[in-house]
């Protein structure tokens, strides 16, 4: 990256071919305490009794309200191109790790 580039506040960022092919998820598991918001990704198996985290992300309280601004901004934009994301009932699951939400 040039001094021009880095002059203007731009970032350069590398993305390897592992983790470029992502971790599917279908069950996000939020918690929180006064310094930090805790994001833990799980993949729930139908007809499988046990189900692990396959990611945690950990955010300070002024990142997580700025992820969650950055969702709502792209949802509308996918909703503008593509129509209505329509949100289908879910089971719900038994989980006991204390105060918590899902997503």
């Amino acid at each position: 990256m040039s001094d021009s580039n880095q002059q203007q506040g731009q970032i350069n960022i590398e993305l390897d071919e592992k983790t470029a092919e992502g971790i599917y998820s279908n069950l996000a598991i939020i918690n929180h305490s006064q310094s930090e918001f805790v994001l833990d990704f799980v993949t729930i198996m139908p007809g499988v009794p046990k189900a692990k985290v396959k990611s945690r992300i950990i955010l300070t309280p002024q990142h997580a309200k700025r992820l969650l601004g950055a969702l709502k901004e792209n949802i509308h934009r996918f909703e503008t191109t593509h129509g209505e994301i329509k949100e289908s009932d879910q089971p719900q699951i038994p989980l006991n790790f204390g105060p918590a939400g899902q997503a």
